[in-house]
C-alpha cells in the first residue's frame, strides 16, 4: 500500500499503457477487419467483381502504385487548398458575425440556408462557373467545409467567460488585446474541434468534384475503374482515399493535443 504523497509506481506504466492504446486498439481493429474481408470473400463464394479479396486490392495498389501516388498527390492538394480556404474563410466570418450584429441579422441567416442546399446538386454548376480545373474541386471542398468552422468557432467565441471580459473591461484592455489574450485562447478549442469535423468533409467535398468533371484525382479514377470494371482498381483508390483522410485527420488531432487548456 502506498503511502500519502508517495507516487505510485504503477502510474507513469499506467499513463504509457494508455497512450500506446490509442495506437494498439485501432491496430487490432483494422486487423480484424482485414481478416474478417479475405476470409468473407471465400467463405461466402462472392464474386471478385463484386468484392474483391484484400490481398488482391493489396497486390493492384504494388502493382499501380506510380498511378495511385500520382492521382493522390493531386487529390491531396486539392483538399489542403478547399479546407485551408475553409478555415481561414469560416473564421473570418465567425469574427464579423461576433463583431456586427446586422451582419448576424443579415448575412448569417442567408449562410444558413445555403447550408440546407445539396452540395452535390451543385457541383454540376462549378464545373460550369470554373471550369474542369483545379479550382471547381477546391470551390467543392470549401463549400462542404465552411459552415462546421463557422459554427465552432461562434460556439468558440460566445462560450468565453463572461467574468474575464468584465475583467479586462475593467483594466481597460484595448479590443485588440482582448481578442489575442482572451478570445482566441477561448475559442481555439472549439475552432480546432470544428476543423477536424471540416476535415473530412473537405475530402468528401473534393472526391464529388472529381466526380462530377475531372481528368484527374482519386475522384476521377474511381470512376475510370468503374466504367472498366475494375473493381480491384477501384477498391484500391477507395483506400487510398481513406488514407488521405485519416493522416490529415490525425494531423489536427495531434494539434490540438497541443491546446492544453482546453479540458480546464
Amino acid at each position: 500500500m502506498n503511502t500519502a504523497g508517495t507516487p505510485s509506481r504503477a502510474g507513469p506504466l499506467t499513463t504509457a499503457w494508455h497512450r500506446w492504446r490509442y495506437i494498439v486498439d485501432p491496430a487490432i481493429l483494422f486487423a480484424v477487419v482485414a481478416i474478417l474481408w479475405e476470409k468473407a470473400v471465400d467463405i461466402f463464394h462472392i464474386k471478385p467483381y463484386l468484392l474483391p479479396p484484400l490481398s488482391k486490392v493489396l497486390a493492384m495498389m504494388w502493382e499501380r502504385r506510380q498511378l495511385l501516388l500520382r492521382e493522390t498527390w493531386i487529390t491531396t492538394l486539392e483538399i489542403l487548398q478547399a479546407f485551408a480556404w475553409a478555415l481561414v474563410c469560416g473564421i473570418l466570418f465567425a469574427l464579423l458575425i461576433h463583431w456586427v450584429p446586422t451582419i448576424r441579422r443579415t448575412l448569417y441567416p442567408l449562410i444558413v440556408v445555403f447550408q440546407g442546399l445539396p452540395k452535390i446538386a451543385l457541383a454540376p454548376l462549378m464545373i460550369i462557373w470554373v471550369g474542369y480545373g483545379t479550382a471547381s474541386k477546391v470551390l467543392m471542398g470549401f463549400m462542404f467545409a465552411f459552415f462546421p468552422v463557422v459554427i465552432s468557432t461562434l460556439g468558440g467565441l460566445a462560450g468565453t467567460s463572461p467574468a474575464l471580459l468584465e475583467h479586462f473591461q475593467a483594466i481597460g484592455a484595448a479590443r485588440g488585446v482582448t481578442f489575442r489574450r482572451l478570445l482566441v485562447p477561448s475559442a481555439l478549442p472549439a475552432v480546432l474541434d470544428g476543423a477536424k469535423t471540416a476535415m473530412p468533409l473537405a475530402v468528401i467535398g473534393v472526391i464529388v468534384g472529381e466526380f462530377v468533371g475531372s481528368e484527374s484525382g482519386l475522384g476521377h479514377l474511381i470512376l475510370d475503374a468503374n466504367a472498366n470494371a475494375r473493381t480491384d482498381l477501384l477498391f484500391a483508390a477507395l483506400v487510398m482515399i481513406s488514407l488521405v483522410a485519416g493522416f490529415l485527420y490525425l494531423g489536427i488531432e495531434l494539434v490540438a493535443r497541443r491546446v492544453w487548456w482546453r479540458a480546464l
